[in-house]
């Protein structure tokens, strides 16, 4: 096995933090996977994975041999694709990723219109409700909803969605609409644990922040669940304006305290800077921006009750 795959193997055990799971990932035995390691540490002379009967992490030198090696096949195969002419003909593999109910509701319906659009392009779309690190998990393009900090990444704006409190109509007129964050501290809330950005409840006060720490009486893993609860009446949540635009436009939600409500949320697409962006990357994006960015329910104008 020459340096090249042996840096595949590698790099796959230190992802799958196992051998057998590497194994699978690259469709050979275990067993070879295990001389494949053994036989780089002898011939480079340190030990690159730290081993016990239940758990494999990566030594200091393991640590930086496998940013080498991500590197380094990152950069082989960018050669193989100029190569082929990806970077003028949208051709290869291309790797997506958005948050679940998002990449359900929006993502999804359009990947088998671009892919029937360049049918040399094949897709793999990853939604996840977590942030992930676009370089380290070999992501093309991702759609992130909130501010994007890193330096290293290229955004465009598609649009941008509120964080709104809701819940049904009857449950209000069974227990009053709350004129103040504040009141909610009485409230039956349901809260999803799925999303970052749905735990911390902000508001805003004539240009004040205010922080408010309410107790959920009912906490489930799915931004779904959570508004599916709210709109059978049990109680109130916090959603983003694009989860509830359907339930609200047919009266199963109604959104309460818009007065209070932080600054929309920006929807954008975010993928590596470079100088050479390969063209499924490219007419991915642009693809993604014309139909998200013409897209109403993206607006962060979704009617509600104050």
């Amino acid at each position: 096995m020459d340096r090249f795959q042996e840096m595949q193997v590698f790099t796959a055990v230190a992802e799958e933090e196992g051998f057998a799971a590497a194994a699978r990932r690259l469709n050979i035995s275990p067993p070879s996977v295990t001389r494949v390691i053994a036989a780089m540490e002898e011939r480079i002379g340190t030990q690159l994975l730290a081993r016990t009967t239940r758990s494999l992490h990566l030594t200091e030198a393991g640590q930086r041999y496998l940013e080498d090696c991500r590197r380094i096949l990152g950069e082989v195969g960018e050669a193989e694709e100029a190569a082929a002419g990806s970077y003028s003909l949208p051709c290869g593999h291309l790797t997506v990723t958005a948050s679940v109910l998002f990449g359900e509701l929006y993502i999804a319906p359009l990947l088998a219109q671009y892919l029937d659009r360049y049918p040399s392009v094949h897709l793999s779309a990853l939604l996840v409700d977590r942030v992930t690190n676009i370089a380290d998990e070999g992501i093309d393009v991702a759609i992130r909803i909130g501010h994007v900090q890193e330096a290293t990444l290229h955004t465009i704006k598609v649009g941008e969605v509120r964080q709104v409190i809701c819940g049904a109509p009857s449950y209000f007129d069974r227990y009053g609409r709350p004129g103040h964050p504040g009141e909610l501290s009485t409230a039956n809330i349901v809260m999803s644990s799925a999303s970052h950005l749905l735990s911390d409840w902000q508001f805003v006060n004539e240009g004040n922040d205010l922080s408010f720490r309410f107790e959920p009486r009912l906490v489930v893993t799915a931004n779904q669940a959570a508004i599916n609860i709210a709109s059978q009446g049990w109680g109130v949540t916090r959603a983003l304006s694009y989860q509830v635009a359907s339930q609200v436009a047919a009266g199963a939600l109604e959104i309460v305290l818009q007065d209070y409500e932080p600054p929309a949320l920006p929807i954008q697409v975010v993928y590596q800077k470079s100088n050479r962006v390969p063209a499924k990357v490219r007419t991915f994006v642009e693809f993604l921006t014309e139909r998200l960015g013409s897209d109403t329910a993206l607006k962060a104008g979704i009617e509600g009750t104050t």
